[in-house]
């Protein structure tokens, strides 16, 4: 019996947040999508820097509000480093941001995908196979893709397929959540410590007394030297400190990634992965998905020059971001009198001149970018 061949608008490899919103978004435009993801548990218990830009594209697809933990608003943020004196706030008339659980997003995405029987677990597939015939075999019936996203985080390998060029970093996170016995008043804050950087957001939580840090640093680091450290910074804002257990780590490994002859589209941290200081990583992948949205509205998926548009557009604002985030922390990192001397340079500008503050608070917000 000949089996029953069905085209298909695009693959999505990998369903976790990034891919899954990619599918629902492309669905949105009226494309036919399949997603392939080999975990069908969702575990993910951090957090998201949401930005202003990032909510409102979620919302257009139904994924933002009915949480079972309402997300945090950022209504301030504050800088402070061991360089300078005075810290840098920025204020906004409405949030700078929201501070989300990743799990909650994704199995609202998940849901509408499985609702729409476009989202397929733990398949058993040669990756090989279906990135060089763009074909799959799936329940005696082949799939046909005009198009390949890839979605697989940071960790892949396919040399032959993707350009990977990584940069080097010694520093480690270390990402928890801590309870504390004044409210955070919906500040967050990101501190240069000369160990590296401490960044505290507020967490979804009713009684507003609990948040969420990531600290960076070279140096290992044990569960009480980072209570040392937040109780060190923030016992005057949030008071007495209670570390929660189940504290992750991992290595920071900054990268920008293309793909080999632009056969296939890469998204989130599939095309780079930057130092967290910015808290825009997340965000770049949404933005990702926007642009490729607007490229498809005058290109069709399987048009030639759709990748290689795609992938000009983005490897610029992946690469100003790279290189901003690791000279902060190349910067902070090197405690020269050159370094401290444009760090103030840098930090003074921001304090003295309003139009620089009104820009840092729109790229924040996602309504701007390193590049205009």
């Amino acid at each position: 019996m000949k089996k029953k061949i069905n085209i298909y608008d695009f693959l999505i490899i990998g369903g976790g947040l990034i891919g899954s919103i990619a599918a629902l978004a492309l669905q949105q435009k009226n494309f036919k999508v399949v997603v392939l993801e080999k975990n069908k548990k969702v575990l993910d218990n951090r957090t998201l820097a949401v930005n202003s830009n990032s909510k409102n594209f979620l919302s257009s697809l139904g994924l933002w509000g009915n949480f079972n933990k309402r997300p945090e608003n950022i209504d301030k943020i504050i800088i402070k480093d061991y360089v300078n004196d005075k810290p840098l706030i920025f204020e906004n008339q409405k949030p700078m941001g929201y501070v989300a659980y990743n799990q909650e997003i994704l199995k609202k995405a998940r849901s509408k995908l499985l609702k729409s029987h476009s989202l397929i677990y733990n398949l058993e597939f040669s990756l090989d196979d279906i990135l060089g015939k763009k074909k799959l075999l799936y329940k005696n019936q082949i799939y046909q893709f005009k198009n390949i996203i890839l979605s697989m985080g940071k960790n892949f390998n396919i040399p032959h397929a993707i350009s990977k060029k990584n940069f080097k970093s010694e520093h480690k996170s270390y990402v928890g959540f801590f309870n504390h016995s004044k409210n955070h008043q919906n500040i967050a804050y990101e501190i240069f410590t000369k160990e590296g950087p401490l960044a505290v957001l507020p967490a979804p939580k009713l009684d507003k007394k609990q948040s969420t840090f990531i600290f960076s640093t070279k140096k290992n680091t044990s569960k009480q030297k980072l209570k040392s450290h937040l109780s060190l910074y923030f016992n005057s804002s949030h008071g007495s400190i209670n570390l929660l257990p189940n504290i992750s780590n991992f290595d920071l490994a900054p990268h920008l990634s293309k793909t080999v002859n632009d056969n296939y589209i890469l998204v989130g941290d599939t095309m780079r992965s930057i130092h967290p200081v910015a808290g825009q990583g997340w965000n770049l992948g949404i933005k990702d998905i926007q642009t490729l949205c607007y490229l498809l509205e005058t290109l069709e998926p399987d048009n030639p020059k759709l990748n290689s548009l795609y992938h000009s557009r983005r490897i610029i604002e992946s690469t100003a971001y790279l290189t901003f985030t690791s000279l902060i922390n190349i910067l902070y990192d090197n405690e020269s009198l050159l370094s401290r001397s444009v760090i103030k340079f840098g930090y003074q500008s921001l304090l003295n001149f309003g139009s620089l503050r009104a820009s840092f608070v729109k790229q924040a917000m996602g309504e701007s970018s390193l590049i205009g």
